[in-house]
């Protein structure tokens, strides 16, 4: 499989990780949409939100949780926004579920 974050969760691509549990895993955004954007992801492959939550509700779950462990870590206590884009049409840049956890300034909506 030629996964980017796979490949981040080998660690055989370079990332700087913020949070690790056992089977999730959380990294800075090589390409912030604000002054905090980590990446959440599962450590096992999951093409979608929608995926893992059919194959295992739980650990869909985990994933959330680390997230949200991510926010506080941050300090984002003021707010911040979870974006989990599916599919191509909603912008899904690689095919691996993964929650961005954006903060640390007002964000606008809709987004732009």
């Amino acid at each position: 499989m030629d996964c980017l974050f796979c490949g981040i969760v080998a660690r055989e691509i370079p990332a700087t990780v913020v949070h690790e549990g056992p089977r999730t895993l959380a990294f800075r955004d090589l390409n912030p949409q604000a002054p905090t954007h980590v990446l959440v992801i599962p450590k096992d492959h999951h093409a979608t939100a929608a995926a893992l939550a059919d194959a295992d509700p739980a650990y869909a779950g985990e994933v959330l949780a680390a997230a949200a462990a991510v926010a506080r870590m941050e300090g984002l206590d003021s707010g911040y926004r979870l974006v989990a884009n599916t599919g191509d049409d909603a912008g899904q840049s690689v095919s691996h579920l993964h929650w961005h956890v954006l903060g640390g300034r007002v964000l606008d909506w809709p987004p732009g």
